[in-house]
């Protein structure tokens, strides 16, 4: 199957039960399920936030989630059907939000993920993350999460405080 062209955009209300539910099989298991239908419904009205989905015909395939603030986005959810796994729809996904991120102005991006997700893991390196902490515990008290981040641009330093000039110019 080439996935190139399954067509990325923007959720729409509608689609809010499809991606709790595939965030439910998909990223939640064995967890609880925390992103429940009303809660990925808040992330895609959010006008902080960007809700990505990958349709294969009418239906979702795919989905990513990413919140922005001035300085830093947080790659919230991303979770790819298993029959369209490995086929290349997570990599555009992700591109896509760190191009729009860039265009945004953000420094950097952030994500967790199992310490156990090697191929999560691995998606992540190939795409410019690095690895900065390790959680214990992270998830419901039970597993650890590795913590990864993407820098698009040197933060901003915070303003400096004007002094007037000394006397002999210094």
């Amino acid at each position: 199957m080439d996935c190139r062209n399954i067509p990325l955009g923007f959720a729409r209300p509608s689609d809010a039960n499809a991606l709790a539910l595939m965030s439910r099989d998909l990223i939640e298991t064995g967890l609880g399920w925390m992103y429940r239908t009303e809660r990925i419904a808040k992330l895609i009205g959010d006008p902080e936030a960007v809700a990505l989905v990958a349709r294969d015909s009418p239906r979702p395939v795919a989905f990513a989630v990413m919140t922005f603030g001035d300085e830093r986005a947080h790659l919230v959810l991303l979770a790819v059907h298993a029959t369209h796994q490995r086929r290349g729809i997570g990599r555009r996904m992700v591109e896509w939000l760190l191009r729009t991120a860039a265009i945004a102005g953000i420094a950097s991006v952030h994500v967790e993920l199992r310490a156990d997700n090697a191929r999560a893991y691995a998606l992540y390196r190939t795409l410019g993350f690095a690895e900065t902490l390790r959680v214990p515990g992270y998830y419901r008290g039970r597993e650890t999460a590795v913590r990864m981040i993407r820098l698009l641009r040197a933060p901003q330093l915070g303003a400096q405080t004007w002094r007037p000039p000394t006397r002999g110019g210094n």
